[in-house]
C-alpha cells in the first residue's frame, strides 16, 4: 500500500481519483490547492503526489518546482493530472520535474496503472 496525495481544486475529479486509488489498495488523501499540497507533502512525505496544473494559490507546476529544489523531495514521483491539453503544457510540466502527465478526462483504471508504474509496480 502506497501513501498518495492528490491535489485538485475540482472536488469531483479529486474524489474519483482518490476512490480509484483506495479501491486499488492504496492510501490516498485529497487537498484542494497547491499551497496545501506543498504543506502536506513537506510535513509527511507521500510515496506519490498527483497534482492538477491549474489550482488556486499555487499551480501544480509551481509545486513541482518547489519540491524539486529540496533534496528530500528530489526523487518523489509526481504525476500531473490536468485538463491542459497542449504538448507545450506537458513539456513545461516535465521540465519542472513531473514524472508523468495524464490528461482529463481520465480513465480511473489508467490513473491507477500509471500511479503504480511510478511507484515501481507497487
Amino acid at each position: 500500500m502506497a501513501r498518495i496525495i492528490i491535489a485538485d481544486d475540482d472536488p469531483l475529479v479529486g474524489e474519483v481519483a482518490r476512490d480509484a486509488l483506495i479501491a486499488a489498495g492504496h492510501g490516498a488523501g485529497l487537498v484542494p490547492n497547491g499551497a496545501e499540497a506543498l504543506a502536506v507533502i513537506k510535513a509527511r512525505r507521500p510515496d506519490l503526489a498527483i497534482l492538477d496544473c491549474n489550482m488556486p494559490e499555487l499551480s501544480g507546476v509551481n509545486v513541482v518546482r518547489e519540491l524539486r529544489k529540496l533534496m528530500d523531495f528530489a526523487d518523489l514521483p509526481i504525476l500531473m493530472l490536468t485538463g491542459r491539453r497542449s504538448g507545450q503544457d506537458e513539456e513545461l510540466a516535465r521540465f519542472a520535474g513531473a514524472n508523468d502527465y495524464l490528461r482529463k478526462p481520465f480513465d480511473p483504471d489508467e490513473l491507477v496503472f500509471r500511479a503504480e508504474l511510478l511507484l515501481g509496480g507497487a
